[in-house]
C-alpha cells in the first residue's frame, strides 16, 4: 500500500506534523506557491496516492486550497481552526484529532485525554 501524501504550505508545518504521525506519510510542501503548473509538477510522482491537503486557515491557505479543489477534486481537505490560523501554531492534540478524523495513525501521547495527560497531573 502506498503511503498517504499530506500537502502543507511550509517546512515548519511538516516539522510540526512528522512527530505526531505513527505511519509513513509523504509530506509535501508547496512553499506558499499558488501556481497550478508548480503544484502539478510537485505532485506528479504521487499521482495514484491518496492526497490530503492541510493548509493554514488564512488567505494564502484558502487560495492554495481553492486551486487544489480545481486540480485534484479527489483530494481530501483537512482544516485547522481559524482560532489557531496556522498548522504550525495549532496545538499538537488538535492536530492529532484532525489527523485521526482523516484516518491517519498518530502516536498516542498526542491524543487528548490519553494516559500521558493523566500522568502529567
Amino acid at each position: 500500500m502506498d503511503p498517504k501524501v499530506l500537502i502543507v504550505e511550509g517546512s515548519s508545518d511538516r516539522k510540526r506534523l512528522l512527530p505526531i504521525l505513527a505511519e509513513p506519510v509523504d509530506i509535501i510542501c508547496t512553499n506558499g506557491t499558488i501556481s497550478s503548473y508548480h503544484i502539478e509538477e510537485l505532485l506528479e510522482p504521487y499521482e495514484n496516492q491518496d492526497l490530503f491537503v492541510f493548509m493554514d486557515a488564512d488567505a494564502s491557505g484558502d487560495s492554495i486550497r481553492k486551486l487544489f479543489k480545481q486540480l485534484y477534486p479527489e483530494a481530501k481537505h483537512l482544516y485547522t481552526d481559524r482560532l489557531y490560523r496556522e498548522v504550525e501554531t495549532t496545538p499538537n492534540k488538535v492536530l492529532a484529532s484532525v489527523l485521526i478524523a482523516a484516518n491517519f495513525k498518530v502516536h498516542s501521547k498526542y491524543l487528548a485525554g490519553g494516559i500521558n495527560e493523566l500522568l502529567d497531573k
